[in-house]
């Protein structure tokens, strides 16, 4: 759908730069998505794989953050590999509820509902961010953090639409539940893509 240098603005790695590539097409159809323009694929010109090889490796950051839309409808693996060729390292934005495909040196699992993870992706994920845009998300937090290994790190984050309401309440859960960081969606504080 698009690609681009910024800044991680959530999560793990906020702050720092990466190249973004959005892939077009996604099944799952959050009703929070803040990229709704990226479910339908068709709507987006193919671009050829090598041709964005060449931009991420151009890059200073030596890093790109493959998101969606949700990238594993596609099979990712010619593009990783031809990455890594590169020194590249690769991050994956990704609900989980297709089969892994790419060889990725950061896997951020970020759980939906409406089409959860599969059950490989618990155990590789180095990142789970759950989204938060009711209190009974908190339930849904702790389902799939029982579900990840012991050294994946753990976020809530407020869908933005509603992070005035949601904020005091994540901030009281992660103080009684510490194992819990929070992120933000800085890049659209700070007003970058």
């Amino acid at each position: 759908m698009e690609d681009f240098y910024t800044v991680q603005g959530e999560g793990f790695h906020t702050g720092k730069p990466a190249y973004f590539t959005r892939i077009g097409g996604c099944d799952v159809g959050c009703s929070w998505c803040d990229i709704k323009e990226s479910w339908n694929a068709k709507l987006w010109p193919l671009t050829g794989t090598d041709e964005i090889v060449k931009r991420v490796a151009a890059c200073p950051a030596r890093a790109v953050v493959v998101t969606g839309g949700e990238p594993l409808m596609y099979n990712m693996d010619y593009f990783c590999r031809e990455l890594k060729k590169q020194g590249v390292k690769t991050f994956l934005e990704t609900s989980g509820s297709h089969p892994l495909t790419g060889d990725w040196d950061w896997i951020c699992l970020s759980p939906k509902k409406n089409s959860p993870p599969l059950k490989e992706i618990f155990e590789i994920a180095n990142e789970l961010k759950v989204i938060i845009q009711s209190k009974d998300d908190f339930d849904w937090a702790e389902k799939n953090a029982a579900r990840v290994g012991k050294d994946c790190h753990l976020f809530l984050q407020p869908e933005w639409s509603v992070r005035d309401k949601m904020m005091e309440p994540i901030v009281d859960y992660v103080k009684t539940h510490p194992k819990w960081q929070i992120s933000l969606q800085s890049h659209k504080y700070m007003r970058i893509p």
